[in-house]
């Protein structure tokens, strides 16, 4: 294995681990996203329903996890192999993101975890991958 990928990831924050020939270095993205509010008797995207000021509100959020996953991929974009993790949308968010930049046959697997430590993530992909603990 020359390079792999445990990454962790939510709306807010991403927590990566690479692995590879010359160790194990764990990064961390903050997203600049603001609290994503839904309005009650709308869409969430648009459409009958929602305000001018939804649909901007919407517009923003998108355009800002945009802009994680654009982070999150430069990070991740040498790995060889990368395992996603996260509780929620964010997973499957960036799993779409991957496969449209034609770096989806990178990933080995998408898994629902609940918030995890450092240690936690890195044990993880340790397992996953079979790098021995250094």
């Amino acid at each position: 294995m020359k390079s792999a990928a445990g990454l962790w990831i939510d709306h807010s924050q991403a927590s990566i681990v690479m692995l590879s020939a010359d160790g194990e270095k764990t990064e961390h993205i903050r997203s600049d996203t603001e609290k994503h509010v839904r309005f009650s008797g709308g869409s969430r995207f648009g459409g009958p329903g929602t305000s001018l000021e939804e649909d901007q509100q919407d517009r923003r959020f998108g355009n800002q996890l945009s802009q994680y996953y654009d982070q999150v991929i430069t990070h991740i974009r040498e790995a060889e192999a990368i395992l996603i993790f996260g509780p929620g949308e964010a997973k499957g968010e960036l799993q779409q993101r991957l496969e449209r930049e034609d770096l989806g046959g990178r990933i080995v697997g998408v898994e629902t975890a609940d918030k995890m430590t450092d240690r936690q993530i890195a044990a993880k992909a340790r397992e996953h991958f079979g790098k021995p603990r250094s």
